[in-house]
């Protein structure tokens, strides 16, 4: 007897099974889209010696050596993934997103 289009596709099991966009390498990513990341945006540092706090007071001015307009670096944990500049948007600060580190810079990065 014939089967029919449907028990066809239903006996076609996981080979026939399209991967949806949220999947690749067989890893179902919607398992990690609600995982909440702490994002970090540098916007210069710098060493002071001890005396050099301890005279700190409000008005004082930190000098992060970083030249004006040089692009901010954006970090999850530890990590470099983007470099950007900052913008205010709606009496808000914000960062727009200039440069993604490469999968290859994130990789070299690691050790």
């Amino acid at each position: 007897m014939a089967e029919s289009a449907s028990a066809k596709n239903q006996n076609k099991g996981e080979e026939g099974k399209e991967k949806s966009p949220d999947t690749q390498n067989g890893y179902d990513l919607d398992l990690i889209m609600d995982i909440p990341l702490d994002v970090r945006v540098e916007l210069g540092q710098v060493k002071i010696m001890v005396n050099e706090l301890l005279h700190l007071g409000q008005g004082s001015v930190i000098d992060l050596k970083k030249p004006v307009g040089e692009p901010l670096d954006i970090f999850i944990g530890d990590k470099l993934i983007a470099r950007g500049e900052a913008v205010v948007a709606e009496d808000k600060l914000g960062i727009r997103l200039t440069d993604i580190v490469s999968p290859a810079e994130r990789i070299r990065s690691l050790g």
